[in-house]
């Protein structure tokens, strides 16, 4: 499906019934930023102010220049655990001016091509990713949940029901708009002493202001910011793409994902230059926007960020009267329907590779354990080379034919499969010297017809080979090689071994 076929905002705005959908999307996304934003901004050791002003202008900027509509960007815990030594150690003024510094990297990484890239995820290392996310959304409820008055558990069982029977009855309001309005009054009626938003930091009262950093514009600043700042721009892109590819898929539509690593870029300029503390995609409210609510087009997305700033600003005494357990609730049903169940039933476990498996589970593995998106995802894509190498290097067999021509016998090898650095490594150990070099045979032939040279390596096993029977006192004849394979060996046989 085309870019272009992607819900415009013209043609929401034209709709009341697309625009309903929209605005209340934006309203369930802005309330569930609210707790999270504060979160993020105890994990970084900032005000919860900085945070929640990061996803407000995260939302609003990307809803302009991301390349991803419905998707939602705001202050992360991915970001927020790369930036916190660098607050510890250096203040806030660094902390701001390496978000802004981490903008520029994501937008120079744009214009090099990273999101081509994208490519080279394997299939199992998205779906370990997904489950992954799910599984984090979960935990990060676990503690609102743990050490809390008995009245949260049956808040939440409550609004849980809520969320899941009222999707089977209607889709025109959002169930989770619903369960969090019913719980709040509910709780506010009846006086129910549980923790709610209030609780979790002061509300800002006042909009964002223009923040210059006060840091000296010297190459000392420079040398302290940029590694905080490259790690930010990665971890957001990634996180960024794998989030819009999985949006992606969900509303079968493409999405442009070197504009959204622009967007990415700019948003955190903007950000930084607000005094907020950066960040990138969200998948939790993003799932929530997209598959809770059905939002689809970037109406959603400026919505969710203007919302939480007069939810915050003008509403803030209201909104901290919202239980946790409503907002708790809401993110347990979206961990439910982001997890890839069927990836783990037992049939398709039965019918998938275990090496495929085995790469979802290091992926999902590595992501709970560091809390970490890039290094879960990064692990995950060795792995899978790993076994992909494996599984390859195999494939190129060597088999071996004795021919008379003209009284003489030749010595032919059928080489089959693809040559690399995999399964060129044990091709040395293929070949019969010793009896090649006896008075039987009196020339050796290798064919090439069914393979291709793909590295340097394969360049060198051969070089291996020929040399092997040379001291034998056997020269060989190479043939069958494509026109690729022979430029690449006119280029590099001979003048890979560093004595020559």
């Amino acid at each position: 499906m085309k870019p272009e076929q992607l819900q415009s905002v013209r043609a929401t705005l034209r709709s009341p019934r697309r625009l309903k959908t929209e605005a209340l999307a934006g309203l369930v996304v802005a309330l569930a930023l609210i707790p999270e934003a504060i979160a993020f901004s105890v994990i970084a050791g900032v005000d919860p102010r900085i945070g929640l002003f990061a996803s407000f202008t995260m939302a609003v900027t990307i809803s302009f220049v991301g390349g991803r509509p419905a998707m939602i960007s705001a202050a992360t815990g991915a970001v927020a655990l790369v930036i916190a030594p660098l607050m510890r150690s250096h203040g806030l003024d660094h902390l701001i001016a390496a978000v802004i510094l981490a903008g520029v990297f994501q937008i120079l990484l744009a214009v090099l091509g990273v999101t081509r890239l994208m490519r080279f995820i394997p299939r199992s290392v998205m779906v370990g990713f997904v489950n992954a996310l799910a599984i984090l959304v979960f935990m990060a409820q676990l503690p609102e949940l743990i050490g809390v008055p008995w009245p949260v558990y049956p808040l939440v069982a409550a609004g849980l029901l809520i969320v899941v029977g009222l999707r089977r009855i209607t889709t025109d309001v959002p169930s989770p708009l619903v369960a969090i309005v019913l719980l709040t009054v509910l709780a506010v009626v009846a006086g129910i002493d549980i923790p709610t938003v209030q609780d979790k930091g002061r509300l800002p009262e006042s909009l964002p202001t223009l923040f210059i950093p006060q840091v000296p514009l010297t190459w000392e600043t420079f040398q302290t910011i940029a590694p905080f700042s490259l790690s930010m721009a990665l971890v957001g892109l990634l996180e960024s793409l794998m989030t819009a590819k999985l949006v992606d898929d969900i509303t079968d539509t493409r999405s442009n994902k070197t504009r959204e690593s622009l967007g990415q870029g700019v948003a955190n300029i903007v950000t930084g230059f607000l005094g907020g503390m950066g960040g990138c995609a969200v998948i939790g409210q993003t799932m929530i926007n997209v598959k809770g609510s059905g939002a689809r087009s970037r109406v959603s997305t400026f919505l969710a960020g203007a919302f939480l700033l007069v939810l915050v600003v003008t509403l803030g005494d209201i909104v901290g009267l919202i239980p946790m357990a409503a907002l708790v609730a809401v993110m347990i049903f979206i961990s439910a329907i982001t997890f890839d169940w069927h990836s783990v039933a037992r049939s398709t476990l039965r019918r998938m590779p275990k090496s495929e498996t085995a790469v979802m589970l290091i992926t999902v593995g590595t992501v709970v354990v560091t809390h970490n998106l890039a290094i879960g995802v990064g692990v995950g894509v060795l792995a899978a080379m790993a076994m992909f190498a494996r599984r390859v290097a195999h494939f190129a067999t060597v088999e071996r034919t004795e021919v008379e021509l003209n009284g003489r016998t030749v010595a032919t090898y059928t080489v089959n499969g693809e040559l690399f650095f995999a399964s060129s490594n044990d091709l040395y150990t293929q070949f019969n010297y010793a009896r090649d070099a006896g008075p039987d045979i009196h020339s050796v032939v290798i064919d090439l017809h069914a393979s291709h040279l793909w590295d340097a390596s394969t360049i060198a096993a051969l070089d291996s080979v020929t040399e092997k029977y040379r001291r034998h006192g056997r020269e060989v004849e190479l043939i069958g090689l494509n026109s690729a394979s022979i430029q690449m060996r006119e280029r590099l046989a001979g003048k890979l071994n560093a004595a020559e």
